[in-house]
């Protein structure tokens, strides 16, 4: 693999000035941890969202995702990762404080889930931006089944401060503006494609799943059986991010294009308003009857399945891709990261410092626009090391031509160490090649991977994934039940679910118009334009 090292070099050489050093240390992350709640059996709980928890609609840090049962942390974006770790631990220390004898379930793929029809679909209250919400989750669940939308992962949001996109402007002859800084965040995205094969080399957890969850699943997956019921694939890292997993067989068509914004949002935009062959079975909202928001490809913009989008924050009922028209990209939000069993929160400090690294060095190299052929080399390479990416001598496609994961690593990891170095005299420490080195250790000996480890313990034990995810279940609660609230505590959390509460209900009041008149002025709006 050919790297241009003249353009990477001459940009690691100009941020060790003072000024790109001093905006390095602003660099914001922010996290949100999914979490299966389940009872002391093992089994997925059944119960509402806890009313001590707040609404799930409108509380800041605590929500549901897809399931009443399926948490949602959130994190604000901090320039100290250690300030997020800390709030995660103040948010499990709460919830797990207040969910009776409930635990919270450690691994991406779920527990045993006798039929799907048990997963209780969240639900929002009466209001209608509440109803669209378990709308856009019933057809969901109409479109890929509910064991689907069962799946935890961990989503890591990084952004860089202007101060940076000041400073890299002038660094590459061009005009600072909101356009360049969402077109230099697109420069990163498409390395981040090219690359993200090996954040389930390093970070996948998830090579075996119960029984339950393959039950009606046509697939044509070599899997060998573990225990009583437990099916895994040798070399698998992530079965999360398969095609077994987190991914839609009907978006596969989708040519989503990620050289320039207008022409994302434009391609997003035509899939929500392209009538689905496949999911025209289903009714959206004839005769009041919501099995789904729309007939069309993608119901909103969320329902993309990606392991990175751009994002901005929305403003209340505004659409994601007219959050993006009119403000740009505010920061990434990387979707490929299993939840962390090895950790109580879903995530460890050496992740977040690595994917500092990671995702600097993307902006760092060269990024030409990727056309067709490079992005579906992209999606397959992903596809190889979900499924085997610990078979030795693995090989992936790089410009159409075979490469060795191993050798691919050693490159990527040759940049990785000299961006490191620069990310630690910024931050006046040693954690950046620390982690860099940490890393490296698993492309050295994969059986060190979360996903060697992880089915090391089942096979050595003829453990089933189940009993494996129980026992951390169980040693989790305990540690979440020691930590000590650092930024918000008990009656903190109690007074925001009050709030949440309180706002859910000025929500449900402030309504003027049935949900039917709603969800058509919604889907109505003429789509924002630049400036407008």
């Amino acid at each position: 693999m050919t790297v241009d090292s003249t353009c990477f070099n001459e940009r690691l050489s100009a941020l060790q000035t003072p000024a790109f050093l001093s905006a390095l240390t602003q660099i914001k992350r922010g996290v949100e941890r999914e979490a299966l709640r389940i009872k002391p059996s093992g089994a997925l709980s059944q119960s509402p969202h806890p009313k001590a928890l707040g609404a799930a609609l409108t509380h800041d840090t605590i929500t549901t995702d897809f399931s009443e049962s399926l948490l949602e942390f959130i994190t604000p974006p901090e320039s100290k990762t250690s300030t997020t770790i800390e709030q995660l631990q103040d948010i499990h220390r709460y919830v797990i404080d207040n969910i009776g004898d409930e635990q919270i379930w450690p691994l991406s793929m779920p527990c045993f889930i006798e039929d799907e029809a048990h997963i209780p679909i969240a639900y929002f209250g009466e209001s209608n931006v509440g109803k669209m919400k378990r709308v856009y989750r019933i057809g969901l669940k109409n479109r890929y089944g509910s064991m689907m939308q069962a799946i935890a992962g961990v989503h890591f949001n990084f952004s860089l401060p202007d101060t940076f996109w000041k400073l890299w402007a002038d660094l590459n002859g061009e005009t600072y503006s909101q356009d360049q800084t969402s077109k230099d965040y697109f420069s990163l995205i498409r390395n981040y494609r090219r690359f993200c094969w090996l954040i389930p080399f390093l970070y996948g957890a998830s090579p075996a799943l119960c029984g339950s969850f393959l039950k009606g699943k046509e697939h044509a997956l070599p899997f060998k059986k573990v225990g009583k019921g437990t099916y895994y694939m040798p070399y698998a890292t992530s079965l999360r991010m398969s095609d077994l997993g987190y991914t839609s067989a009907e978006q596969s068509s989708l040519k989503i294009c990620y050289n320039q914004l207008d022409n994302y949002v434009r391609l997003l935009r035509e899939a929500m308003e392209t009538p689905s062959t496949r999911f025209s079975q289903f009714a959206a909202g004839e005769e009041g009857n919501y099995q789904q928001l729309s007939r069309n490809i993608l119901q909103i913009e969320n329902e993309l399945y990606s392991p990175i989008r751009p994002k901005q924050p929305t403003q209340s009922t505004e659409k994601p891709t007219d959050a993006l028209v009119k403000r740009g990209i505010n920061y990434i939000e990387v979707r490929a990261l299993d939840v962390n069993p090895y950790s109580a929160v879903g995530i460890s400090q050496t992740q977040f410092d690595f994917l500092d690294v990671f995702l600097l060095t993307c902006l760092l190299m060269p990024s030409a626009e990727l056309d067709e052929v490079q992005l579906n080399e992209a999606k397959d390479n992903m596809n190889r090391v979900v499924l085997e990416g610990r078979k030795p001598d693995l090989m992936l496609n790089c410009g159409q031509q075979e490469i060795s994961m191993a050798q691919w690593c050693e490159t990527l990891f040759e940049q990785f160490k000299q961006v490191a170095a620069v990310l630690d005299k910024a931050h006046d420490t040693t954690r950046y090649v620390d982690a860099v080195s940490s890393e490296w250790e698993k492309v050295i000996d994969p059986a060190k991977a979360p996903s060697g480890q992880l089915l090391n313990e089942l096979i050595v034990n003829d453990k089933d994934n189940g009993i494996f995810g129980l026992e951390l279940a169980e040693q989790y609660q305990a540690s979440m039940k020691a930590f000590n609230y650092v930024h918000t505590d008990a009656e903190g959390f109690e007074k925001a679910a009050e709030q949440s509460l309180k706002a859910q209900a000025d929500v449900e009041q402030a309504d003027s118009v049935d949900f039917d008149s709603f969800i058509k002025s919604y889907f109505n709006e003429p789509p924002a334009k630049k400036n407008a």
